[in-house]
């Protein structure tokens, strides 16, 4: 699965490619295998189709793992790796950068939005803190508070900066990266996507035990001799890396992390052997199905990937949040 996503991804488009052509192109390409390929399926395969499916896939799961562990750490089933403010901060980043000037001649987009990421985290852990911020519920209450302060406040400022500095054209096309994009995906993009899932997916399996014992709570989880500071610390972290990583890359993409750890729970339970496993592959390859349609569903047009997961996510996380009342 992990291998056939991505290259069904790569074959499905407003022009199908086959799956074996597909194959093909990308065995000369590592191997020099010398099938009869198109050069302009080639083009199509390798520069285009399979890294964008490759990000997506990477996203996907990164995303999944990251809504997760804040999951399980707050005890939130409404908790995604947007709530610690990351994506606003990141919006605010690439803004700055593609609109107000500030470096635009030598800082991409992608390492504003970086920076802005972890600028919002630092905001958002440092008023927690303040504010109480623990190993305890409440606590972990005071972050999902500091996390909706802090997304108000980077989401005020990127609406300031579009209406202050930026032309028409430039608002249009930041509104559309906002939504999620991944049309300027390159293979570059695709190395530091999948460093970010592995950061996530290896902090996960690293703390599986410590993660079920935070399903009954943080008391529960010291009293098993897990040293609560600690794993907390570095898994938000991790969280908060890998997710302002995947935000700088293809920008805001909703519900990923909200619905898809849901789904996985229904399927394998709540052990995370397994369910950090299940998370990162259900994501994948719904992110993945998620940029061919927004590729399919207007002929002529791609959609943002953020409006094919929000219009799919918002039905799904509905029927999770019924089957949960009704459930015993």
């Amino acid at each position: 699965m992990i291998v056939a996503a991505p290259l069904v991804g790569a074959a499905l488009g407003e022009t199908p490619i086959p799956l074996a052509t597909v194959w093909q192109a990308l065995a000369n390409q590592l191997w020099g295998a010398g099938y009869p390929v198109d050069p302009i399926d080639k083009g199509i395969i390798w520069a285009y189709r399979l890294p964008r499916a490759l990000v997506a896939g990477a996203c996907g799961a990164g995303l999944a793992i990251s809504g997760l562990i804040l999951q399980t750490l707050l005890r939130n089933a409404l908790a995604d790796p947007y709530l610690l403010g990351i994506s606003a901060g990141a919006s605010t980043g690439a803004v700055l950068v593609a609109v107000a000037g500030l470096g635009a001649t030598f800082l991409p987009m992608s390492v504003g939005a970086l920076l802005g990421a972890l600028a919002a985290f630092a905001l958002v852990v440092g008023l927690a803190r303040l504010s109480g911020g623990g190993p305890t519920a409440r606590g972990a209450a005071q972050i999902v508070l500091a996390g909706i302060a802090g997304s108000q406040l980077f989401n005020a400022m990127t609406s300031f900066i579009i209406a202050r500095s930026a032309s028409a054209e430039q608002a249009r096309g930041i509104m559309f990266w906002l939504l999620g994009n991944l049309s300027g995906v390159r293979w570059d993009d695709v190395w530091l996507a999948v460093g970010a899932v592995l950061i996530a997916v290896g902090s996960a399996l690293w703390h599986v035990r410590a993660l079920d014992a935070f399903t009954f709570g943080t008391e529960s989880a010291a009293s098993l001799g897990v040293p609560v500071r600690r794993v907390q610390g570095v898994l938000i972290l991790a969280t908060a890396a890998a997710t302002a990583v995947l935000v700088s890359i293809t920008g805001a993409i909703g519900f990923v992390g909200l619905v898809v750890p849901h789904a996985a729970r229904f399927l394998v339970g709540s052990g995370h052997a397994r369910l950090v496993p299940v998370s990162a592959l259900i994501g994948m390859v719904f992110l993945i199905a998620a940029d061919v349609i927004a590729r399919m569903l207007v002929p002529g047009q791609t959609l943002p990937i953020g409006v094919v997961t929000a219009l799919v996510g918002a039905p799904a996380f509905a029927i999770i949040l019924i089957r949960a009342r009704s459930a015993p």
